[in-house]
């Protein structure tokens, strides 16, 4: 015999399941800020990179020449944001305050450097649609070294 208590018990734990699946299928296995598999970000921030970054960093995010030798004014020239670079070697909160705040956001006395600070420039949002944008080219196996960085600074 069903009785309402049973009803009752039965629907919360239906709906209780409900949510957990709601819940497990918005979630994504991908740690950190970066959202290179959502389209719409990732095109907000390749539009966003060539206005603001391939000047330096190259249209095929190759860097400049002799990126890793100072320059005569001794800065560094622009590396590269490809699978030839060390972009991929820094968690994403590094590269996000390091597009933001420049050097001077991860450390004192931050040595010289050409890299532009763009804290007004872009909001929160288009950095981190670039910097998923840059994720985003990489081959699977830095994308995945790249989020178990992110594991492991979190």
């Amino acid at each position: 015999m069903v009785t309402r208590t049973n009803l009752l018990v039965t629907g919360g734990l239906a709906l209780a399941g409900l949510a957990a699946v709601i819940v497990m299928a918005g979630s994504s296995d991908a740690t950190g800020l970066l959202t290179p598999d959502d389209a719409d970000a990732v095109a907000l921030g390749q539009s966003l990179y060539a206005e603001h970054c391939a000047a330096c960093h190259g249209a095929r995010l190759e860097g400049a020449p002799n990126w890793q030798i100072r320059d005569a004014d001794g800065l560094l020239p622009a590396p590269p944001h490809d699978a030839t670079g060390h972009t991929w070697h820094h968690d994403d909160e590094t590269l996000f305050t390091l597009t933001k705040y420049g050097l001077a956001g991860l450390m004192e006395n931050a040595p010289p450097s050409g890299m532009p600070i763009y804290d007004g420039v872009l909001s929160d949002a288009e950095i981190i649609a670039v910097l998923s944008f840059i994720k985003s080219t990489w081959p699977e196996d830095l994308r995945a070294y790249h989020d178990e960085l992110n594991a492991r600074s979190e």
